[in-house]
């Protein structure tokens, strides 16, 4: 028989409905009788216990809000009665005991990647388009019209069909109400033209609508974010174009790809339009240079690599009250086997990380990681509160809807992506992930911004947990959509890769969906498997201006 509710840790006085509950069910928690005193919908917690106004809301063992008025026992908890809370921490003594799986089936194993001359391994291999400024974005737009279906990277136009349908019915003269009724040919997504270049996976426009105008940290952060893009192992070379005046000048482009990559060799075609003179003359000599590029990076081969190349972005987006225990665990449980092998996990959103501080500040391997984390924690935090926000306004209306009524509660499940291995090292956005191990990046909570940083900071392939269903990708790294429920799977199987409702229905451990996650991820890097977000040409690019940003 499916088991109906969870207790998540044993300290927790609240229960998780598995399935929707009614009013005046009895229900047996350990040995204790709850008769539930209204209904529960799947997904929603109910008290355990009588929980009296001020007392503390405890979930995954640690506190995650307060009554704000006495809860019954088999009360329902939601924004009505509880408010967001989370103990504060402090730096103590290091814990870094942790269960090293088993990783005896992955040994010998590898994927076939792209071999780069600095010694990191892309799982694509992408030419990349980048602007200094926005100024530039509307050359990118000629630029991308001119090589992309020319060259064989245009998909056909699904929805083209529909339209020339819908233009030849308004031209018959048929009713709006003839038009609604016309059954539409369904769109065929697999269709694509023939490559020029079959070992290049695409060319991929990074626009975005900074460089000048912000302050001259942000101009920094952003040429850092680029030069992260185009010294990353998925990228073959690159095309920039500048347009001269701006604040992220082309001399700090050069000093963070030095950061990053002192010996860098890759084809990178720089062009200036302030120098270069007419439009025309620049557009043509960036479809030139470019067209060559490719021609360079179409040589390169995928070969095998070892596991411990992998650098696997953890990410969570439109979560639910199934996330922190299902799809984030279970990548959590692939993140521990990936470091167990020499590989490298990047955990980021930093403002959904609140109230899990204590459980990573002690995992962290050296004490001036554990104080750089308190300090980026604690700075982001007091900025969020002077704009007049905080973490407690993190939740969205989609995650309240769906059982995540404060932000402890969401991050105490979000923070389980990490799995339970040391924390390694404390990133700042957008350093560069240089140790094998578990990361800590500090981005927003912003699914596009967060990607973008990961991916930034050397992710080659992002796992990303959905409860309520998001369409988001990346522009050079696959980002597999990973459902927390079998009901959004089935719903929204068009973008969404693997189903772990699996552990919701008892059908599977967490542990064995871990482990099959990471057999998948294992063909994605090796160019045998599409993800939804690459074949649906999800490019979602956003940096991380350094405002508040939840």
């Amino acid at each position: 028989m499916k088991q109906r509710t969870l207790k998540v840790h044993p300290a927790d006085n609240v229960i998780v409905a598995l399935s929707d509950l009614k009013r005046g069910e009895s229900l047996t928690s350990q040995t204790k009788t709850i008769v539930l005193n209204e209904d529960i919908k799947a997904k929603h917690k109910f008290a355990e216990e009588f929980i009296p106004a001020g007392g503390e809301i405890i979930m995954y063992g640690v506190l995650v809000g307060k009554a704000q008025v006495d809860i019954p026992v088999g009360g329902l908890l939601s924004t009505a009665n509880v408010k967001h809370a989370a103990k504060d921490f402090v730096v103590k003594e290091r814990n870094l005991d942790w269960n090293v799986p088993n990783t005896t089936s992955w040994q010998g194993k590898t994927f076939n990647g792209y071999h780069r001359a600095d010694g990191r391994v892309g799982t694509a291999n992408y030419w990349i388009v980048v602007p200094m400024v926005f100024c530039e974005n509307r050359n990118l737009d000629v630029i991308q019209e001119a090589l992309v279906a020319p060259l064989g990277y245009g998909r056909n136009k699904k929805y083209g069909k529909q339209t020339q349908k819908l233009i030849s019915l308004y031209q018959a003269g048929n009713s709006i109400e003839e038009i609604i009724q016309t059954e539409l040919e369904a769109p065929d997504s697999s269709a694509v033209n023939e490559r020029l270049f079959p070992n290049v996976d695409g060319i991929k426009f990074l626009n975005h609508t900074g460089g000048c105008g912000g302050t001259r940290q942000d101009a920094q952060a952003l040429c850092g974010l680029l030069a992260g893009y185009i010294t990353h192992p998925n990228v073959a070379g690159a095309t920039v174009l500048s347009l001269g005046c701006q604040n992220a000048q082309l001399s700090m482009l050069d000093e963070e790809i030095r950061k990053r990559d002192a010996n860098f060799s890759k084809p990178m075609y720089v062009l200036d339009q302030q120098i270069t003179g007419t439009e025309d003359e620049l557009l043509s000599l960036a479809i030139r240079q470019t067209f060559i590029g490719l021609v360079e990076a179409n040589k390169l081969e995928r070969k095998p690599a070892s596991l411990n190349r992998l650098c696997i972005g953890l990410e969570c987006g439109g979560s639910d009250g199934f996330s922190g225990i299902s799809a984030n665990p279970a990548i959590g449980y692939t993140s521990d086997l990936i470091v167990a092998m020499g590989g490298s996990v990047i955990l980021s959103e930093f403002p959904e990380l609140c109230g899990a501080e204590q459980n990573i500040s002690d995992r962290c391997t050296t004490r001036e990681d554990a104080e750089r984390f308190s300090l980026l924690m604690h700075t982001y935090g007091e900025r969020a509160k002077e704009a007049g926000s905080g973490f407690d306004m993190n939740p969205s209306p989609g995650n309240i809807k769906d059982g995540l009524i404060t932000d402890a509660i969401k991050s105490a499940g979000a923070a389980k992506k990490g799995g339970t291995s040391p924390v390694t090292a404390i990133l700042d956005y957008p350093e560069r992930v240089e140790k094998p191990g578990l990361n800590l990046l500090c981005t927003p909570g912003n699914d596009v911004e967060s990607t973008t940083a990961e991916v930034g900071s050397g992710a080659n392939i992002v796992l990303f947990t959905t409860g309520l269903g998001t369409p988001t990708g990346n522009p050079i790294a696959p980002v597999v959509k990973i459902a927390s429920n079998s009901t959004l799977f089935r719903k929204m199987n068009d973008i969404i890769d693997i189903d772990t409702g699996s552990i919701i229905e008892g059908e599977e451990t967490i542990e064995q969906a871990g482990e099959r996650i990471l057999d998948y991820i294992i063909q994605v890097a090796s160019g045998d498997i599409e993800v939804s977000a690459v074949r649906h040409g999800q490019d979602d690019f956003i940096p991380w201006k350094r405002g508040v940003s939840l």
